[in-house]
């Protein structure tokens, strides 16, 4: 295969990541990673350096376009994204001590973690002021309002504390895999905060960026950030990821989720294997 062969393909393929990540909601690291060292042959740890590459690419361009239509909680993100800066600096410094065969293991036990996750309900996105504000809540201001089809909704997270911690651990995954995991980080807005669904998510895809930012850094001074690779990945999943959003407002993508969730599984348990049978 040429150089320039190479490049266009990954191109597309970062292409599809980004778009079909928008449609799934699973996040085009999720994805892009797995397509990186089973189809091309890439070193895990210079995918998941262009993974995070692509994290900050398509937050940077969605996250702008939530804040603007009022969708994300800047309170609430920029407050628990002290936590999950702190947990990718501390796995992206630990990421190089791990062996890649269990970094593999643990990508593998994270994707099916991440479906997992994506098949837990959601609670009722109105929420009651009847409680009063305590603790961290209270003192950090988080108590916010959101629209839904015109008709404002005030809510006030809970639990900041156990939130925190989650985040914490959503960083330290992030930065020690390349993903944006995005699903803990909604699993703690969402299950634990009691925040409405679409300020989590929306909210979890600002935070990706600044987590894979402070990641990022330590990727690129230790060499596992290949312009080569991470260029046509950041040039495919932003016009895909952007893409896929315009899709997801206007088709049933149900079916897709269904069979792209299978896949997901399939490739999770692939790395595992490889993992475990590499020792």
């Amino acid at each position: 295969m040429t150089l320039w062969l190479f490049v266009l393909l990954l191109w597309l393929s970062s292409l599809a990541a980004g778009f079909l990540g928008a449609l799934t909601g699973l996040g085009g690291g999720i994805i892009l990673i797995p397509l990186l060292t089973i189809a091309f042959g890439v070193d895990l740890r210079y995918a998941i350096g262009a993974g995070l590459i692509s994290i900050i690419a398509v937050s940077s361009g969605s996250g702008a376009a939530y804040l603007r239509r009022g969708l994300v909680n800047l309170r609430v993100g920029m407050g628990l994204e002290l936590l999950t800066a702190v947990g990718a600096v501390t796995g992206a410094y630990l990421a190089p001590f791990i062996a890649t065969r269990w970094l593999s293991v643990v990508f593998g036990t994270v994707l099916l973690g991440t479906v997992y996750l994506g098949t837990l309900k959601h609670h009722n996105p109105v929420q009651r002021l009847s409680t009063p504000a305590n603790g961290w809540v209270s003192r950090l201001g988080f108590d916010s309002t959101y629209h839904e089809n015109g008709v404002p909704i005030p809510y006030r997270p809970e639990r900041a504390g156990l939130g925190g911690a989650v985040m914490l651990g959503a960083g330290v995954l992030s930065g020690l895999l390349g993903i944006g995991a995005g699903a803990f980080k909604v699993l703690a807005m969402d299950q634990i905060m009691r925040l409405p669904f679409k300020v989590s998510t929306t909210t979890s895809n600002f935070m990706m960026g600044v987590t894979a930012a402070a990641s990022a850094g330590i990727y690129l001074g230790r060499g596992y950030i290949d312009p080569g690779i991470a260029l046509p990945v950041f040039l495919g999943t932003l016009p895909g990821a952007l893409l896929g959003s315009v899709v997801l407002a206007r088709a049933d993508v149900r079916p897709l989720r269904a069979v792209f969730t299978i896949l997901v599984v399939l490739a999770a348990v692939r790395m595992i294997w490889e993992g475990v049978a590499g020792g």
